[in-house]
């Protein structure tokens, strides 16, 4: 399912949420201009590997990534629900928030594969409590998804709390798997699916922290 966009206006700019995707943008087109060697090193120093752990990259991992998918994903998800959730918590409290999530989500990864001696990257961790975050203010949203079926494609519109749930119960589901595989073999790659789960869970929790107490009325866009 491939979130469209969402029907709850934004009253304020996100500046901040530009500003993420900016910064992301940026070190991703540095990342394309490096040679592959030497970008296989500079993401060893500046992601988070587990075995080999530093505090400073617990903050420049979550602006690196792996893809072109990888980063354009990431960054759709957040201009979906990360303007909201910036309007709900003020711009200073949501950059603090979104940094804590992802500091969240690397440390999940990390507790579950210590030994690991590859790079974890990418903004995902924090972003899934952007999501966790949307999930407890706005419960009655809605958003318009795409729906891949076998031969054709299908756009419907989905209440947030769903497509948000199954979004988590995927993560929880592939965390699961991750830990059993990492019980099995040590360093295994692929997606963080622990960090997105830490993330989440520190997103619906820790938005009771970072919210504002007035509660604004918003009214859904016509389309």
């Amino acid at each position: 399912m491939i979130p469209l966009r969402d029907i709850i206006p934004s009253r304020t700019v996100p500046y901040i949420t530009i500003t993420i995707i900016a910064l992301n943008a940026l070190a991703w087109l540095f990342e394309v201009s490096l040679s592959p060697e030497v970008l296989e090193q500079f993401l060893r120093i500046y992601g988070v590997v587990p075995a080999d752990f530093t505090a400073p990259t617990l903050i420049t991992s979550m602006f690196l990534h792996g893809s072109w998918m990888h980063v354009i994903g990431n960054m759709w998800y957040l201009w979906i629900f990360g303007d909201n959730v910036e309007d709900r918590l003020g711009h200073g409290r949501f950059i603090v928030f979104y940094l804590l999530c992802g500091i969240a989500a690397a440390i999940g990864q990390i507790a579950i594969d210590s030994s690991s001696t590859l790079p974890t990257i990418g903004a995902s961790g924090a972003i899934a409590g952007v999501m966790g975050a949307y999930f407890v203010l706005y419960p009655h949203s809605r958003v318009l998804t795409l729906i891949p079926w076998i031969i054709f494609w299908e756009v419907i519109e989905l209440p947030a709390v769903i497509l948000l749930a199954f979004w988590f119960l995927l993560q929880l589901i592939g965390g699961v798997g991750q830990i059993a595989a990492t019980s099995a073999s040590h360093g295994s790659g692929g997606v963080a699916f622990a960090a997105h789960v830490a993330g989440f869970v520190v997103g619906v929790i820790g938005v009771f922290i970072f919210r504002k107490r007035e509660v604004d009325r918003w009214e859904p866009l016509d389309y």
